[in-house]
């Protein structure tokens, strides 16, 4: 019999529907699972006694015909987002023991969907980071291995924790956020499916913020569908939000059963980026010619403002990053440490309560937002923003979905590239302009490496159309059949 930790969220639907478990077994199963790999360092908050009860009361509301498209389906909750009664901190020391008295409302749509909460997951702090090495609560570990190499290898970030803890079936499913790849990076690393969807697909209320017009809610989960089934539920309007998007949510789930034939993929000749990985090109050459095997139809396209759209990220990023993170004084919540005045608190308080990544982003953002600099920096980005969306809409003139690789490596020893951040943030490059441009774009496993460890293959699509997207994902998902796994998980 299958383990209960096996099954997929679509499975695990069909088994409550026929009565083969019960929502309490599931989150019983994945708590053991939890347990057992507690050294992946995964979780920052494990919520065992919220996970039975939250499994107890959908098995009543099952038992009286009450239940929701997810009922019973056991979550891991990446601990940027606000959660009632459950501490959440950012995996920064400023945050340590913030328990907010609300929750944020991408979860709140997961809870009345009948989802069941197993814990927060890891990350880098405040979602600063592409390795899941910054946080205040230590590294998380990625459950793949090398070929014959033992080193532990990062997860990608920032939502690291979520990743690695569907890749080691502790959860079949996780949410994440993605600022500039931090949903697709991790995915691809960890050998599972990621979706960002387009910037105010899903509310960021209760959301601790980074880059605000870049953040953006979505999933994890090991199959394209599960994630469309994830999203049907995270998504649709707030009006607690003024970025969340007034527009009706479709069926993501029903769009994974359309064929290809004749959908126009393109392929973007600047992401053939010099020094990429022989390997990443024969995978994305893989990819291309599945798709057209599918009876889609490549299509050559230019992106001309790739090149510059990591050097654009890297200031209104952390632009938007130091005005964000300047609420945390001292004064009202979060840690305080005293000083001889109030211009000393404030000093120590961020000084100790900031990792070092952060400060770094912090004291590059101030800068560019500075008299004498803004019309230089800030300015200048935000022009050169408004061109990388429009070389993606003139690209869309032409095809329907666009099909690039997720990462330019597979994942890295931890410790690695810590010491050269610019190295880091090139991790970045194939994820980055679709987040400059609020566009969708999914992850999923294309094959392994010739060290044995996941590769991904992304897909971007127009704005508010996800439902492409996860059609095209579907057809490459079922033509790749990776059902690949972390050897001892």
């Amino acid at each position: 019999m299958t383990q209960l930790t096996d099954l997929t969220i679509a499975d695990i639907a069909t088994a409550l529907h026929k009565g083969e478990t019960t929502a309490v077994a599931l989150a019983e199963a994945h708590l053991a699972r939890m347990e057992t790999h507690r050294g992946l360092n995964a979780f920052i908050t494990e919520t065992p006694d919220r996970a039975l009860d939250m499994a107890r009361a959908s098995d009543a509301r099952r038992a009286k015909g009450e239940a929701g498209p997810l009922e019973g389906v056991p979550l891991a909750i990446k601990d940027l987002f606000c959660t009632e009664g459950t501490r959440t901190t950012a995996a920064s020391r400023i945050l340590e023991n913030f328990v907010p008295p609300y929750e944020s409302t991408v979860s709140a749509n997961l809870w009345r969907a009948g989802a069941v909460m197993l814990g927060k997951t890891n990350l880098d702090e405040f979602a600063m980071g592409s390795s899941n090495m910054t946080s205040h609560f230590g590294p998380v570990e990625n459950p793949w291995k090398r070929a014959g190499d033992n080193r532990k290898l990062v997860p990608g970030g920032s939502s690291g924790g979520s990743a690695a803890a569907v890749a080691a079936y502790m959860a079949p499913g996780a949410t994440g956020t993605d600022t500039g790849g931090s949903i697709r990076q991790p995915a691809a690393f960890c050998g599972i499916v990621g979706l960002k969807p387009t910037y105010g697909r899903c509310s960021r209320w209760g959301i601790v913020a980074f880059a605000s017009s870049l953040d953006q809610a979505g999933p994890f989960a090991r199959t394209v569908r599960d994630t469309a089934l994830l999203l049907q539920a995270m998504a649709g309007h707030d009006p607690r939000d003024s970025t969340s998007a007034p527009i009706a949510v479709p069926d993501f789930a029903a769009a994974c059963a359309g064929d290809v034939k004749g959908l126009k993929v393109g392929i973007p000749r600047e992401y053939r980026v010099e020094g990429m990985a022989p390997e990443i090109e024969a995978l994305w050459s893989r990819g291309v010619a599945m798709l057209k095997d599918a009876g889609a139809v490549p299509v050559d396209v230019s992106l001309p403002h790739t090149k510059s759209a990591l050097a654009t990220y890297y200031i209104v990023a952390p632009a938007e990053c130091s005005s964000n993170l300047a609420r945390y004084d001292g004064v009202r919540f979060g840690l305080r440490v005293e000083g001889k005045d109030l211009q000393s608190m404030y000093e120590n308080t961020r000084g100790a309560g900031f990792g070092a990544e952060v400060r770094r982003r912090i004291l590059m953002g101030t800068y560019v937002l500075s008299a004498g600099y803004y019309d230089a920096y800030y300015k200048k980005a935000q022009q050169v923003r408004a061109l990388i969306a429009r070389d993606f809409t003139q690209a869309f003139e032409r095809c329907d979905v666009l099909l690039t690789p997720t990462a330019p490596t597979p994942a890295f020893a931890a410790g690695e590239k810590m010491d050269d951040p610019v190295t880091m943030y090139l991790n970045d490059l194939f994820t980055v302009p679709a987040s400059m441009a609020g566009l969708p774009g999914i992850s999923l496993p294309g094959g392994l490496s010739a060290d044995g460890l996941p590769l991904g293959l992304q897909l971007v699509g127009r704005a508010f159309d996800e439902e492409t997207v996860l059609r095209a994902a579907s057809a490459l998902e079922k033509a790749v059949g990776f059902g690949g796994r972390a050897a001892g998980y």
